[in-house]
């Protein structure tokens, strides 16, 4: 019998890419996001970027704030603002820890991924992260530049 084929676990809806090299991200966590209608089918369709915006603890709660979630062309009068402030679901445990943690000199809450988990519902993944110098940015690409280079040398003589 034929092994099935394995599939992601989640869909990727929109990736901060940018994150990972301005930012040192020390832990991350998975919220769910509250949503319209048409906010989750302009998602399905991909409409989404994160690379802008910024997490923030304000009144005990968690908010996404500047993401853009595109129009849904089908939803006429029932539409979403494109760059509204949608509240983040997290435990008040978690939401405690967050706020200690961007309380921190020099942390912040920045999203990394945009999601649809394997249930269909979207998430976003909240990273903390210290904000990199020039020169922490150049250390963090010539060990990544080393490594490639020893995994070649490796290659060429294994």
């Amino acid at each position: 019998m034929a092994k099935p084929k394995e599939t992601p676990n989640y869909k990727v809806v929109a990736e901060n890419r940018r994150a990972r090299h301005d930012y040192a991200i020390e832990d991350d966590l998975e919220c769910g996001i509250v949503l319209e209608g048409s906010e989750v089918k302009s998602l399905r369709e991909g409409k989404a970027n994160i690379a802008e915006s910024y997490a923030a603890v304000e009144n005990g709660e968690l908010w996404l704030v500047n993401s853009y979630i595109g129009p849904y062309e089908q939803a006429k009068t029932f539409g979403h603002e494109e760059r509204r402030r949608r509240k983040l679901l997290v435990s008040k445990k978690e939401l405690a820890r967050l706020w200690q943690a961007s309380a921190r000199k020099g942390m912040t809450l920045v999203p990394l991924v945009l999601y649809f988990n394997h249930k269909g519902i979207a998430k976003l993944k909240v990273g903390i992260g210290k904000g990199k110098r020039k020169a922490d940015k150049r250390a963090t690409e010539a060990k990544r530049d080393w490594q490639r280079q020893k995994q070649r040398l490796l290659k060429e003589q294994g």
